[in-house]
Parts: structure tokens; C-alpha cells; sequence
């Protein structure tokens, strides 16, 4: 039971307020200023001729109507297309705005954004959100307002093991949005800083299953260089598990920089190069043992020179050093009788 209470609590019902209409309510707080300077200005005038019942009266209504006029205006909000305000009452949840307009609500209900709160750390990747990795401004953060657009965070490098334990350097963008402001709000501290630690726990978790790249000629075997958009999809679903609570919608995560790390850069290129000098190697013997057993088949058949096995393997040894050697061969005539 207690558990189900403490769940509950947890996770808060967005409920979304129908708020009144801003001009109208404009309008009447405009009205009622005009009233309560008139009763300041004629109740005035009524104390000067000494008729203090009605003056004293209108003064003090001028004055309170003033005074709760003023709370009045607290109670106005305007919203811009994809944006949201979370509202609370005396440190209980009132309700969500959505929807673009000028609002009026309860005066006392205030609005609250907990990314306003952000630590500037030099340490954390919250400053680079937005469309560029610029750090957070002081509008930014003075703001109650939650945005709901499309926003981009651009993960740092960071420096991981693969699954063979090969160090590398891994980079990765993330696009996303606060898809539930009210879980954005009340379920985490601060989501955005939320949201880039869980970046870089999914990066690391993610690239550790997976190696840098296969020396084999195993076609099936999924790696980090060579399934960049499968890899980036796993992290994808996998940042999605553990940012939902926060109510973000991830909608891409791509990997924008992969490489090995500087210690091992030097020794994994040699590897690479001499793998691809075996390949080429291989390839240059297939063509040559081709080559030779097409000239010997064609020599027989059409009974050009008859040779034994002796001078079959001469021949064959000639030409194979021929066609794989690095260098162009320096040809021998012989003016006698290959006997």
C-alpha cells in the first residue's frame, strides 16, 4: 500500500485548465481602475466640503478596489504557439495551459519551471540545448513558460570502451521535445539537466555492446562504424525508457562522431592497413593461379609446347612471380633449347 500511495503521488494527472478569456477580463480590470480613481477623485472632493460619511467612503473603496485591482493583474498569461505554463495553488498542482491565446486565471495560482533553476556547471551538457549549443540566457531562465518545440542536444564526446574493450571517442545529437509538461515539471528536479545525464548513461551502456569495427568477414555482425543508423536506433528506444517518467519524447538520436581514442588510433590504423594489404594480396594470387591454369590449359589443349611436369612447375613458378610481384619483371630471352 505504501508503495501504491508513494506512486501516486509521483506520478501527477496533467489536467488541462479552461481558463477565461484575457481581453474580457482586461477589459473589466480597466473598468473597474476608472471606478476606483473616480471614487478616490470624488471622495476627495466630498471630504473638502466636509461631508466626510460619503467621502471617507469612497476614498477607502477607491483605495481597496485599487489594492485587489492590482492582485487582479497576476492572474494574466499569454501563450505563444507551442509553449505551456504549469500552474500550482498554495503548493498543490491547479492545472496545465496548452493552447496559444491571452489567459486569465486564479491570481493566487503561480507558474513554475524548474529548468529555470539550472546550475551553470562546466561540467554538465544543459547549456547546449536549442538549436545551437549556446549557454542558457537570462531570459531563458527567467521564463515559466515550458517549450514544447523540437529542440536539439548535442551530446559531448565522450570516451568509452567497445565490446573488446578497445577505447573510443563517441559523440551523438539527440532531438527532442517535453511532450507532458506537467511529468517535466513535477517529476524530475530539472529535465533538461535530467535528460543530458541519461544521454550520456545511454551512449556508454549502448556503445560497450557493440565493437568498433570487425576484422573478420562476418557481414551479420552489427558494429559501431559499420550500423551507425541501427546503433543510433538503440539509443534511441533506450533514452526513451528512461527519460518517459520526465515526459520527453525522444524522436532522434544520430552519432555524429566516432573514432578511436588517440592511444590506440596509431596501432588500429596499422591493423586496418595490413588487413587490407591481405585482402588485395589474396585477391592478386586467386587472379595469377587463374591466369597461369588458363595458359597451361590453352598451351595443351591447342599443343603449342608440349611441356612434362618438371617444366610445368618452371613455368608456373615464372609466372606467378611475375604477376604477384611488387616490382615489373626483367625478362631473360632464351636462344637455346629449353632442354
Amino acid at each position: 500500500m505504501d508503495n501504491e500511495n508513494e506512486q501516486k503521488l509521483n506520478n501527477v494527472e496533467e489536467k488541462e485548465i479552461k481558463p477565461l478569456n484575457g481581453g474580457m477580463m482586461l477589459l473589466l480590470v480597466l473598468i473597474g481602475f476608472g471606478v476606483s480613481i473616480w471614487a478616490i477623485i470624488y471622495g476627495s472632493i466630498e471630504i473638502s466640503k466636509e461631508n466626510y460619511n460619503i467621502g471617507v467612503f469612497l476614498l477607502v473603496a477607491g483605495i481597496i478596489l485599487v489594492i485587489v485591482l492590482c492582485i487582479l493583474l497576476g492572474g494574466f498569461h499569454i501563450l505563444n504557439p507551442n509553449e505551456a505554463i504549469v500552474m500550482t495553488l498554495f503548493g498543490k498542482y491547479y492545472g496545465t495551459i496548452k493552447k496559444e491565446g491571452f489567459y486569465y486565471t486564479n491570481p493566487f495560482a503561480g507558474a513554475i519551471h524548474p529548468a529555470r533553476t539550472a546550475p551553470a556547471a562546466a561540467n554538465t551538457n544543459a547549456a547546449n540545448f536549442g538549436t545551437t549549443a549556446a549557454p542558457a540566457t537570462t531570459a531563458d531562465v527567467s521564463s515559466k513558460k515550458i517549450s514544447t518545440k523540437t529542440l536539439t542536444l548535442s551530446n559531448e564526446k565522450q570516451k568509452v570502451n567497445d565490446v573488446l574493450g578497445n577505447p573510443i571517442i563517441i559523440g551523438a545529437v539527440v532531438i527532442w521535445r517535453v511532450a507532458d509538461p506537467t511529468k517535466a515539471v513535477f517529476n524530475v528536479d530539472n529535465y533538461k539537466t535530467f535528460l543530458s545525464i541519461q544521454c550520456d548513461s545511454t551512449i556508454r551502456n549502448v556503445a560497450r555492446l557493440y565493437p568498433y569495427d570487425t576484422m573478420e568477414n562476418d557481414a551479420d555482425e552489427k558494429t559501431l562504424r559499420g550500423s551507425s543508423q541501427e546503433i543510433a536506433d538503440s539509443m534511441r528506444v533506450e533514452l526513451q525508457q528512461r527519460v518517459s517518467e520526465a515526459g520527453l519524447e525522444i524522436k532522434e538520436v544520430r552519432i555524429t562522431h566516432l573514432s578511436y581514442a588517440e592511444e590506440i588510433a596509431a596501432a588500429m590504423l596499422q591493423r586496418q592497413q595490413a588487413v587490407a594489404v591481405i585482402a588485395a594480396r589474396q585477391k592478386i594470387v586467386e587472379g595469377a593461379v587463374s591466369m597461369v591454369k588458363m595458359a597451361i590449359d590453352q598451351l595443351g589443349q591447342e599443343e603449342i609446347v608440349v611441356l612434362d611436369d618438371e617444366r610445368k612447375a618452371a613455368m608456373v613458378s615464372n609466372l606467378l612471380v611475375v604477376l604477384c610481384g611488387n616490382k615489373d619483371a626483367q625478362p631473360i630471352v632464351n636462344s637455346g633449347s629449353i632442354y
